[in-house]
This record gives C-alpha cells, structure tokens and sequence, in this order.
C-alpha cells in the first residue's frame, strides 16, 4: 500500500521543526554517540492511532536576493511535489508577512491539498491576528502550539481523516522485495539493468510504474523478486537535479516499501556524507542492508584498493557495522553474480526466529560473564528474554529496572546475541522492560 507523505512549509521561524518534532513524537536523530552522522533530519515517520505517513520538514522560505533562498525553495518545491497534504505553517504571534503570501502562491499553483497551522496560539498576540489568516483562501485551518503541545492531537485527526488505516498487502507475502539506493549517477539504474540481464534472471512482463519509482518483478532461482528503482523518481528540470539534498525524499517511499535495501557506493568518487544519511534512514526503518561499491572496474590495484575501501566503509559506517560489503561493475557486470546471494542472505536473517530457550541461554551466559556495574547502590539484573518480532528481529528482555540500563551494555548484549546467532544484514532490536511490565 502507498504511505501518504505530508509535508510542513513555511517562512523561517514559524516554528516548523518544533511542530515536526512533536507529530514525529521525539527528537530526531538517525545515531546520537557516532561521529559524522548530522542529527539533523528533513524526513520522519508517524504513527497515530491506525494510520501511519511520512513527514517531511523543510528550509523557511523567504523573499530575499541571497543565494541560498533559491536552493531552500527549491528544497521546499521537490517536498511540495512529493507530499500530498502540505501544512502551511504560519505564525500567530506575529501575523501575515509577505514572506506568507509568497508561500500561498506557491501552493496555489501547485494545486495541493492544504492545511493551515497557526502556531503559537499560546501567546497574547494571537487573538489579534488568528483571523487574518483567512485571507489566504484555504479551506482547512487549525490553530497549535508546537511549544506547548497543544492543538497538535487535532491536527493528526485532520491530517489523517481521509487516509486508509496500514493494512497488509497479502499478495506481497511471498515476494521480497529490495530498492537500490543512493546519490544520484552513482549508477543505480545500470545495476537494476544489469542485474535483470544477468543470466538465470527471468524478467516478468507486469513491470509498473508508481508516481515514484519503477517496480520491476523478476524471477531468480525459482524466488520471486521485486527490485525497485529508486532512480527513476528524478524530477523534470535541473533545478531539481541540483538539490543532492533531497534525493533522500526519492528514497524515502523506496525504503519504506522494501524489505532489503541495497546502498549504492561509487567506486570513483569515494564515501560522501549523503551516503551515510541514506544508509541511515534505511537503519531507522528497520531494514536488511546490503552496502553495494559499484564502478569497480575503473579501480587500480583492485585487492589492495578493495581491503582500503573496506576498512573506510567500517570505520565511516560503524552504525551498521554488520551489513556486507560487494564490490561490483553495473557497466561491466563484473562481479555483478555477488549482489543477490548477500540480498537472499539478509533477507532471511531479517526473519530469523530464535528458540526461547537458545535465547535465555545467551542472554543469562553473557550476564554472568559481564555483570553491569552498580549505580547508587542497585545493579541491573536479567530475568527472562523472548523475541516479539521480525524484520528486524526485535527481543524483549525483562529487568529489574530498565533505568539502569546503559547504551554500552545494549550494546554488549546485542554483540553477544550476533556472536551466536546469524543476523549479518539486518538491524536487531533490543526492548528492555521492567518484570511484569506489558
């Protein structure tokens, strides 16, 4: 089923990322204690009673001649086009600006779906200004505060009132489904030709096409595939084109969609940033990853350059120290025979299930062999683990008190939980709970 996207507008200091923070329900971060990964975030997911959407948060946009704004509207027109609710958010402290007018126009003309968020109505100033905003000519209005938290329950009710609740898509069962993602020219669509040309790969004739991204269904060794081609949701216009930015929102939907998701590297330009951001998204969604490094034929000394690069994809990408690494050729198809083994395999350890007592067993020998150290006097103990859930595999464990749990003895116990089982590829989640707790 297609997620719906929203996406929030604005002039600056409107108080956009509060109000994004608070339907996210938290401070978005995609991993807090490693160095190089930006805690700042444009794109979040939200759950609200049986509905679930993507939010997109954006640059404020103004009149102004500097250099900068051009990109930030550029930014805010790629979102506008993606999404399909915008929230117009407009400030009730201090009124209607012409930077609002400016915004009003540009939603008019793209012929979206609008909801008009006056925040701040917590202030003085509101009363006098709440109904100027009617001069926009939208339909739909709610007042919040992003600050205060009020008003933002309304808000979803609105947002999500049309929506049809997440339901599971049945025929989808047996099908696995993977997206290659990435910067755009790192040559995503030459991998997709490849691999569908790779011999023992029967390409289906049903091949569709949402608003967003192709989806090709293919048939390798007797398993139904379908592979998503997340570079085929460029925009017309080079303006777009230059908003590297923003390929993360062609992703996005992608990610979402896909039970595998294979992170496109090239070869020639090395490890940038937006790879990181990228792979991490598809961390936070939950996914089996597989991190691909393509072009490998325009490289030199390709076992020394291939240890090299190696050992920088570790150290760059320690949040996902566990996904494997395949060097390939889409032009050449060199090496191209390696990808969908390392897919299969993921794919099934994001659905692995681990026997109760196997687990326990894990959990209590790595207790005893590492006990956490007191705080104030109390020490955590470990009573009884269980998995809940895959894709990713996800483990209850039950404590005395989950206060005392610290990130580094997660961690350990996660090492341990990977040192006895096969989860390489996939994120595994750890929910600590208090004895008795539900």
């Amino acid at each position: 089923m297609k997620k719906n996207v929203v996406a929030l507008v604005g002039r600056p200091n409107v108080g956009k990322s509060t109000i994004f923070n608070r339907l996210v329900g938290k401070r978005i971060s995609i991993i807090e204690d490693i160095p190089g990964i930006t805690r700042d975030r444009i794109y979040g997911n939200v759950n609200f009673l049986n509905y679930n959407f993507s939010l997109i948060d954006t640059g404020g946009i103004e009149l102004s001649d500097e250099p900068y704004n051009e990109i930030i509207k550029a930014q805010a027109e790629l979102a506008i086009d993606e999404a399909d609710i915008v929230l117009f958010v407009v400030d009730g402290k201090e009124g209607l600006t012409l930077n609002d007018y400016a915004v009003r126009d540009m939603l008019l003309k793209a012929n979206k779906d609008v909801i008009v968020v006056i925040n701040k109505n917590d202030t003085k100033q509101y009363k006098e200004n709440m109904y100027d905003f009617y001069e926009l000519g939208f339909d739909k209005y709610v007042s919040v505060s992003g600050e205060q938290n009020t008003g933002i329950y309304e808000l979803l009710e609105t947002i999500t009132k049309d929506f049809k609740p997440v339901e599971e898509n049945e025929e989808d069962k047996d099908v696995v489904k993977f997206s290659i993602i990435g910067r755009p020219n790192v040559g995503k669509s030459s991998l997709v030709n490849a691999l569908l040309n790779e011999e023992r790969v029967l390409v289906g004739n049903e091949a569709g096409t949402t608003r967003d991204a192709i989806d090709t269904p293919f048939t390798y060794h007797d398993q139904k595939f379908i592979v998503i081609d997340t570079a085929g949701m460029r925009k017309k216009g080079r303006i777009y084109e230059r908003v590297e930015k923003y390929s993360v929102l062609r992703a996005l939907k992608a990610i979402d969609r896909s039970d595998v998701c294979v992170v496109l590297i090239d070869a020639t330009e090395g490890i940038v940033e937006q790879d990181k951001h990228i792979t991490g998204y598809a961390l936070e969604a939950g996914k089996a990853i597989v991190i691909a490094v393509n072009k490998w034929d325009a490289v030199d000394n390709k076992d020394s350059a291939m240890r090299e690069f190696t050992n920088k994809i570790r150290a760059e990408f320690q949040f996902v120290s566990y996904a494997p690494i395949v060097f390939l050729s889409a032009l050449t198809k060199k090496r191209i025979h390696t990808l969908m083994p390392e897919i299969i395999k993921v794919y099934n350890n994001s659905k692995r299930e681990i026997p109760t007592n196997l687990l326990n067993d894990v959990i209590q020998e790595a207790y005893y062999l590492n006990l956490p150290p007191t705080y104030k006097g109390k020490r955590l103990k470990v009573y009884f683990s269980n998995q809940v859930g895959i894709q990713p595999p996800t483990f209850n464990i039950q404590v005395n008190n989950k206060a005392l749990i610290h990130f580094s003895y997660e961690r350990y116990l996660e090492n341990k939980i990977r040192e006895s089982f096969d989860f390489e590829g996939t994120p595994i989640v750890l929910q600590f709970k208090n004895k008795g707790e539900e």
